[in-house]
């Protein structure tokens, strides 16, 4: 990146959660067309990344390939090039998963980028976080990554990445996936995000139910820059007012103006 990414203008206009995506008119979640109408209509983007089974990041967001496509398997069993042929089911235009360089190219600056570093099943982070890295590297338009795991905020940075890195957080309840997996302390470091000394991030991605964590609202207050996911409907949005410096949406169009 020539210029280091200042966080007002990732958080200047609202951000379109996966591209601006409507599946009952064929749009599907992270692809091309869904990030030719968030550009079209001057919102950020936020999107994932995974690796594929020869190492460049693809811009999917889950592991598995049978939610999205007609194909089962997971993302790392197949090559690139293999993915860019898998039609996204019920895609109008036929889309495919692209990788990580072609978003770079179709966004190419006009709107900011929020992408977020998936943890990799297979223990492949650090090589996502490089490539990831090694992508970016020229872009200039405003773009951060964020992961809701420190290891890879950790590993970006070392890869040379020199922009602004964000820590997703929810709130670990007993409903939760990963619930039984850690322990009480573990989930008090997680919600009191006692990484940072270690992951140093920037900027915080927060669950809009989650916002009023203590460490949440006491580094928001000290000028940690906070956006919040995923808001679908105005009263939440409302709700979130004053706790979120930008929103993160989907299913919905925030009133907020637009460029």
């Amino acid at each position: 990146m020539t210029d280091m990414t200042d966080m007002k203008e990732i958080l200047k206009y609202p951000i379109a959660h996966r591209g601006l995506h409507d599946r009952k008119k064929g749009v599907i979640e992270n692809s091309s067309t869904a990030f030719a109408r968030a550009i079209k209509a001057g919102y950020g983007i936020e999107t994932d990344l995974q690796l594929s089974g020869d190492g460049v990041p693809m811009v999917f967001h889950d592991s598995d390939l049978a939610r999205l496509t007609r194909q089962k398997g997971k993302v790392n069993s197949l090559s690139a090039g293999q993915l860019s042929r898998i039609r996204l089911t019920a895609s109008r235009k036929k889309d495919t998963p692209q990788t990580f360089a072609e978003l770079l190219q179709q966004v190419d600056g006009q709107v900011p980028l929020v992408v977020e570093l998936k943890q990799q099943e297979d223990g492949r982070n650090a090589q996502l976080a490089r490539a990831a890295a090694e992508a970016a590297r020229d872009y200039e338009g405003p773009l951060v990554f964020k992961s809701f795991y420190p290891d890879l905020l950790r590993e970006v940075k070392n890869a040379g990445f020199a922009g602004p890195v964000g820590i997703v957080l929810t709130r670990i309840t007993p409903s939760s996936d990963h619930y039984n997996e850690l322990s009480a302390l573990q989930r008090f470091a997680v919600h009191n995000l006692l990484h940072y000394p270690g992951s140093r991030f920037d900027f915080i991605s927060s669950d809009h139910m989650a916002l009023d964590l203590p460490a949440v609202r006491l580094l928001h207050h000290f000028g940690m820059p906070v956006m919040t996911w995923t808001v679908n409907d105005f009263a939440t949005e409302q709700k979130t007012r004053g706790h979120a410096d930008q929103i993160v949406f989907e299913q919905y169009l925030p009133y907020r103006a637009t460029r």
